[in-house]
């Protein structure tokens, strides 16, 4: 650690509501705190965000702003950089994209995941908004239209069958699936559901003005959809928690570290909140988790000067 680094009792790497959730708690109990933000949040295409109580409609950008506002009331520093490496030496040194280096006692990796989208030309521009992946994200805000999912595994079968119950006209598109991978149970249910299965790729999308119309497919027809899920594959933003040496785990979503119910990783003072932690993480679920990280890591730093005291 050199001269010039700055100091805190916690660095917070990321900025979503995890990040500033967990960042809100510590500020709160007046612990010098830091969050590193890269300014890159996950639902940044979407207009709103769903299912937070209180929140519900609210744009994910007006919800950052506001979060933003409230740490810095309790003294939190926010600094729009990137952690590019981080080191262990008595405590965390993170270094800054910008050149600088900060030094934490503890250490939250609340860096989300990134969503990578099939290959279809289209898909990119318009998700977020009729192409999208959650249906308790979005499935009030696009239900009663026609939906269309792209099957780009056999899990999407589960997806199919979860979004009929925003709508009865579900087209299930074999994309890179073969029907005879589905399973005999899997297409039981389909057939029991109404979702109408399709054995083809598609290919591209129909666009009216500022409007999905349909999708076209591989063998050249065109199938008039409003709405189109898809099944992105989520890119755990964890590189940080593998260089400090946490124990990570393959899930069927990715690489994930082990942690408590916490967030506590197997590293002592290196915490996970939010995506960094487990796939399944909405808005609502990721502040619960900063939450739970900013408190426990509070008691941590109070035992740990008080037992300090009493050796001395």
């Amino acid at each position: 650690m050199t001269e010039n680094t700055a100091t805190y009792e916690v660095v917070v790497v990321g900025g979503g509501a995890a990040g500033l959730s967990a960042a809100l708690v510590l500020g709160r109990a007046r612990r010098r705190t830091l969050v590193v933000d890269a300014g890159e949040p996950r639902n940044a295409p979407a207009a709103h965000m769903q299912g937070y109580l209180s929140r519900d409609g609210m744009p994910p950008a007006e919800f950052l702003a506001a979060g933003r506002e409230e740490i810095a009331r309790y003294g939190v520093e926010l600094v729009r950089d990137r952690a590019v490496d981080v080191a262990r030496d008595g405590g965390f040194t993170v270094r800054l994209a910008s050149g600088g280096s900060v030094h934490s006692r503890q250490l939250v990796v609340a860096t989300g995941l990134k969503d990578e989208l099939p290959a279809v030309p289209g898909v990119a521009e318009r998700f977020g908004r009729d192409v999208v992946h959650c249906p308790y994200c979005h499935g009030w805000e696009v239900r009663d239209r026609a939906f269309g999912v792209l099957a780009t595994s056999p899990m999407s079968v589960h997806q199919a069958l979860m979004v009929t119950q925003w709508s009865k006209d579900v087209t299930l598109f074999l994309h890179e699936v073969a029907e005879a991978d589905l399973a005999d149970d899997d297409l039981r249910r389909l057939a029991a559901a109404g979702v109408r299965v399709v054995p083809s790729a598609v290919v591209g999308l129909d666009v009216d003005g500022d409007r999905l119309t349909g999708v076209r497919l591989a063998a050249g027809r065109a199938y008039e959809r409003e709405v189109l899920f898809v099944a992105p594959r989520a890119v755990p933003q964890t590189d940080l928690l593998a260089r400090l040496g946490a124990e990570m785990k393959e899930t069927p979503f990715g690489t994930y570290p082990v942690i408590d119910e916490r967030g506590l990783t197997t590293v002592p003072g290196l915490w996970a909140a939010g995506n960094a932690s487990g796939f399944a993480e909405q808005v609502v679920n990721a502040a619960s988790r900063g939450y739970r990280a900013g408190a426990a890591i509070n008691g941590e730093l109070l035992f740990a000067d008080l037992d300090a005291a009493i050796r001395v």
